[in-house]
């Protein structure tokens, strides 16, 4: 397999299926890079090494090296490790001997042209297939039902191991331990196969071949091209162009037509900025728009200096107050820290926060207005 990015990636399939154009579109432009990439790439190192020692194979600690690396960091890969010592078990206790594979390269090319990837975790028994993804970002919940990457996965696991295996059943597992979100969907390999010939093959083709209808959707929220398409900001203006009914005041169900859109309307207009500003700091024109100097905070050139001076002038330079609940914990662990300070501990009622009906909180029920203040 070619060592470089899939044109047809597994994680930006979601995109590349709803919207086949996009690849060929942002083809040229660099893919970008964040301290949220590089601490997830840490999360995922580091599990892989926990299950390799699960495993009982010989790896090589990789904290050492890791720039991002926390107590958080270590709960959730050892979370992840139980969830999978807890499905090798259960395949065990069928009378099974799975096969586990941890960061398995697997090839999708057969369904979808220049399409590979990484799978964090393979389980491979006498009939069945478990794919297990690690999601260490917070920001947004992975559902992994009818999830197009976790098919892919899954198909390329079949192309690798339906030769040695007669796999008939198949188990997709996200798992997303800073949102308590774990999250599995199952399915037959038939049923996957169908999938593949009758939808994947067809759109991936275009897709490949830069084809195909532009949408926009929740699959614009990596695109590199989400601040430039012409589609995307065609669906973002018709908000702009509301039908306003009389009354001269909106009711609620226009209020809600309006909420439903709203997220999104905000999320394009901040990539569009994002744009602009990127594109004249870089030297470019954004006819009408400039390059200012923002609002800047005053700091300290020298701390130690600072409370030295302060110091020989009678005065104490530093304030003195008891850690945070994370700090603390870090500090003691968390076995030491229940002990000591479970008791100490309270969690007041977060403030209400508006959500969309499928959102899969429960709802609150405010029974005195007084309850809305803060």
């Amino acid at each position: 397999m070619p060592d470089k990015h899939a044109r047809l990636s597994p994680s930006s399939s979601e995109r590349w299926l709803n919207c086949p154009p996009s690849v060929m579109l942002g083809a040229d432009i660099q893919e970008e890079t964040s301290e949220y990439a590089a601490e997830g790439t840490a999360a995922h190192s580091l599990c892989e090494y926990k299950v390799q020692r699960l495993l009982g194979l010989d790896a090589q600690d990789p904290r050492f090296s890791l720039l991002y690396h926390d107590e958080e960091m270590e709960e959730c890969s050892d979370d992840y490790v139980a969830f999978i010592s807890e499905a090798i078990e259960g395949i065990r206790k069928k009378g099974h001997e799975p096969s586990v594979f941890t960061e398995i390269r697997l090839d999708m090319s057969r369904f979808a042209p220049e399409c590979f990837g990484t799978c964090d975790c393979c389980i491979v028994s006498d009939d069945g297939l478990e794919i297990i993804d690690f999601k260490y970002g917070k920001g947004v919940e992975v559902n992994a039902d009818h999830n197009p990457q976790m098919m892919l996965y899954a198909l390329g696991a079949l192309d690798m191991f339906g030769f040695i295996s007669d796999i008939t059943d198949i188990s997709m597992t996200i798992f997303q331990p800073r949102l308590s979100n774990i999250s599995t969907w199952r399915t037959t390999a038939d049923e996957l196969l169908k999938w593949a010939e009758d939808y994947l093959k067809p759109r991936a083709e275009l897709a490949f071949r830069g084809k195909g209808e532009q949408r926009a959707g929740d699959w614009c929220r990596f695109c590199k091209v989400r601040a430039t398409c012409r589609k995307r900001a065609e669906e973002n203006m018709k908000l702009a162009a509301y039908d306003f009914r009389e009354p001269p005041l909106l009711d609620n169900k226009e209020i809600a037509d309006i909420l439903s859109k709203a997220d999104e309307l905000v999320s394009w207009v901040s990539d569009v900025k994002w744009y602009a500003l990127s594109e004249l700091i870089k030297g470019g024109i954004i006819p009408g728009f400039k390059l200012i100097e923002g609002r800047s905070v005053r700091k300290y050139t020298d701390e130690e200096k600072v409370a030295d001076v302060v110091r020989e002038a009678g005065f104490e330079p530093y304030d003195h107050t008891v850690k945070g609940i994370t700090a603390m914990t870090a500090m003691l662990g968390k076995k030491r820290f229940n002990e000591l300070l479970g008791a100490l501990i309270t969690k007041p009622a977060g403030k209400p926060t508006l959500a969309a009906e499928s959102d899969r909180r429960p709802a609150i029920t405010i029974n005195d207005f007084n309850d809305l203040k803060e």
